[in-house]
């Protein structure tokens, strides 16, 4: 299987499991060993200032902290978006990559935009391929806007809309089934 690295794992509508029900997981990693991610529409209650001082100069006001995944929770991850790619510490695809947080303040000029992650998820090797041979996932290629969004309650039927075709019925199933 090619890398994944760079697209969006959409959580199918029967993927029931609390940490990924309607979930957009943005994929940063993907190779034999597993595959590594971030969940893009959970944000926390909590700001960065709140959590992570020392990174607030990252952020807009009282911008909080986004659940990137179950695992490593206590992690901390800082996804940029690039003026020059060649900048970020671990480049991801296109603009995307991780800054090196040594000193902060110098990751503002270098980025548009910024988010900060409180974990990440994770699949060991061959993990994710099971996942997606029973469709727990839909993959749809990520933009770079999808990592930033201001609608996260929105992202999950957005990006099926976006993929379209029988996508946009999925789209509008209701999070609650028996309500419909």
């Amino acid at each position: 299987m090619d890398t994944l690295e760079g697209q969006l794992l959409i959580a199918s509508p029967a993927l029931l499991d609390p940490n990924f029900r309607r979930t957009v997981v943005l994929i940063t990693e993907h190779s034999d060993d597993g595959a590594a991610g971030l969940v893009l529409n959970r944000p926390s209650p909590a700001s960065v200032s709140e959590l992570v001082p020392l990174l607030e100069p990252l952020v807009e006001d009282e911008e909080q902290v986004w659940l990137g995944g179950p695992v490593e929770p206590n992690a901390v991850l800082v996804l940029g978006e690039f003026v020059d790619p060649d900048d970020a510490a671990v480049p991801l695809f296109g603009s995307l990559g991780f800054p090196a947080l040594d000193d902060p303040e110098e990751v503002v000029p270098a980025t548009t935009r910024r988010r900060v992650f409180a974990g990440y998820a994770g699949w060991g090797a061959g993990q994710l391929e099971n996942e997606l041979g029973r469709e727990d996932w839909i993959i749809e290629e990520a933009l770079n806007d999808d990592a930033f969004t201001e609608s996260p309650e929105n992202l999950w039927s957005d990006v099926l809309r976006r993929k379209g075709g029988i996508y946009e019925l999925v789209a509008r199933i209701p999070e609650d089934p028996s309500v419909n």
